[in-house]
């Protein structure tokens, strides 16, 4: 009877039929093969093989955490690491073209072209060492009579200098006397006292007004054997001198020299025979021109210069030893028109390796590798590339730190990070290893410090990386703090002459470092 009342429902019995349908439904179905089983459902949507978020420092790109967090080195909040798409290139940096304009990166492609420069040199006239003599007294005596005894003053060769009694003269003359009575007996005795005379630089005229007078003449005049400017007087009247002595030095000045002082990144482009136009501020509105005749093999240890010369005519002795003048060396590169050249913009300095960014041609997207290359001589604006690039290549050439920074963040291969001979980047060796990160305090002035400081920390056992800025005066230094501390590198530094913030570079090593590298020391 309860059945009956319940099957007499008219809702119950609307439920059951649905239910009925459905069941019906899904056997019918399910017998066929084309209802799809809930496992291949759950297969579309896999868990398991979602992207991992990386966690980094934007400061040290070397930091790597699956988790967000601080920074165990500064502190500041970690960021999600941005994994690009996959790209032709694993050191690849890609960047997108709302990037590039925010960060001015321009590009351009790599030609060949003229490498030429102009070069501004400076330096003197000096005395032609060539045309510089020295008049020199050929008999022992004193000097009686100075006729020239003024510096600066012109003398002509053969005109007499000076006035000077010899005894060693006299005697010669006597000696030449009584010869002259033996004439006939010992010819040769004769000759030999003339010989000798000769030798004193008598002339063969006074020598024959001897023999002719039968007088001996007390003092004799000495001649100038040259002809200039008498640039430095050694003698007074009533001086004693000696056979050979110098009584004045007599400059040529018919022809000088141009001594300038080229510096070392100048030199590639100056050659012997070179042509080179010069003014003198006290001959104004005139240009000079003289050759390249000779560049000294040895650079100045004080000024890092080499001396360059050239040898011109003086005429009207219009250019004085000691004038200063202003050179101009217009040079091209020798195999011009073949180099590739590109702008010095481009070009990313870390101390020893000079690194570009390529962008590379088959990418969707801008996407950008470093490249290590050689530079040539520079230019005002330009580099000439020995190595490294091609003709037609596209490279940055504006923007090139923003895309360096882009790429440490990413923990591709950048100017801080280099991949090591494990595979690994430089960042990728620092966390897999226990390392210590520290900001020191190191006086410096130039590239040389630099060089100076970086290697000294670098040759403690343990240092991964050592940056050094001149700006800053700060050393970024990464370490295996098993092997090694920050006071240690601060002595290695301290003990090539180099102040830390710990220790001081000792006085005798300060002061052998070259002028350009003695800076401010510091205080504590």
């Amino acid at each position: 009877m309860k059945t009956n009342k319940i099957l007499s429902n008219p809702y119950l019995k609307g439920m059951l039929l649905v239910v009925a349908g459905i069941l019906l439904g899904w056997l019918l179905f399910h017998k066929s093969g084309e209802v799809v089983a809930p496992q291949q459902f759950e297969s579309v949507h896999d868990h398991s093989e979602e992207e991992h978020t990386i966690w980094t420092c934007s400061m040290h790109p070397q930091i790597r955490q699956d988790k967000p967090g601080d920074c165990p080195i500064c502190g500041m909040d970690l960021i999600p690491l941005q994994n690009n798409q996959a790209t032709i290139d694993d050191d690849a940096i890609e960047m997108s073209e709302a990037a590039m304009k925010l960060a001015e990166v321009q590009t351009a492609t790599v030609t060949r072209g003229v490498a030429s420069r102009e070069l501004l040199l400076y330096g003197k006239i000096q005395v032609d060492e060539r045309k510089l003599q020295s008049q020199a007294a050929h008999v022992p005596g004193r000097i009686e009579k100075l006729l020239v005894n003024v510096t600066g003053e012109t003398v002509i060769s053969g005109q007499p200098i000076a006035t000077i009694y010899s005894p060693e003269l006299v005697t010669a003359q006597k000696e030449l006397i009584e010869a002259l009575t033996l004439k006939d007996k010992y010819p040769l005795l004769v000759e030999a006292a003339r010989e000798k005379l000769r030798n004193w630089k008598l002339s063969d005229a006074q020598i024959r007004e001897i023999e002719n007078s039968g007088k001996i003449t007390q003092t004799f005049n000495l001649y100038a054997n040259t002809s200039g400017v008498v640039t430095n007087r050694k003698v007074n009247e009533g001086d004693y001198v000696q056979k050979g002595a110098a009584l004045f030095d007599v400059a040529n000045l018919s022809q000088v020299w141009g001594v300038f002082e080229a510096y070392e990144p100048d030199l590639p482009w100056i050659s012997m025979g070179q042509d080179v136009e010069f003014t003198a501020q006290a001959v104004p509105g005139k240009t000079f021109k003289g050759k390249v005749s000779f560049i000294d093999p040895v650079i100045d240890p004080t000024t890092r210069t080499a001396r360059v010369r050239i040898t011109m005519v003086n005429p009207g002795l219009q250019l004085k030893p000691e004038m200063f003048v202003n050179g101009v060396v217009k040079s091209t590169h020798k195999g011009s028109g073949k180099d590739l050249v590109i702008p010095q913009s481009a070009v990313l300095w870390t101390g020893k390796r000079s690194v570009v960014y390529v962008r590379i041609p088959e990418a969707e997207h801008p996407t950008f590798k470093m490249r290590e290359i050689t530079l040539g001589p520079a230019m005002k604006e330009t580099y000439v590339v020995q190595d490294g690039l091609s003709e037609g290549e596209e490279i940055v050439v504006n923007g090139a730190f923003s895309v360096d920074a882009a790429a440490q963040l990413a923990g591709k291969t950048s100017m801080m990070n280099r991949t090591n001979s494990e595979g690994f980047s430089q960042s990728e060796a620092l966390t897999k290893n226990a390392t210590e990160h520290a900001m020191v305090k190191v006086a410096g002035l130039c590239e040389m410090c630099k060089d100076r400081i970086e290697t000294a920390a670098k040759s403690v056992k343990g240092v991964a990386a050592a940056e050094w800025s001149a700006e800053k005066q700060m050393l970024h230094l990464s370490f295996d703090k098993s092997l090694t501390s920050s006071e240690e590198v601060q002595k290695a530094i301290a003990a090539v002459g180099h102040d830390t913030e710990k220790f001081w570079a000792p006085d005798g090593v300060y002061k052998e470092l070259p002028e350009c590298c003695l800076y401010e020391r510091l205080k504590y």
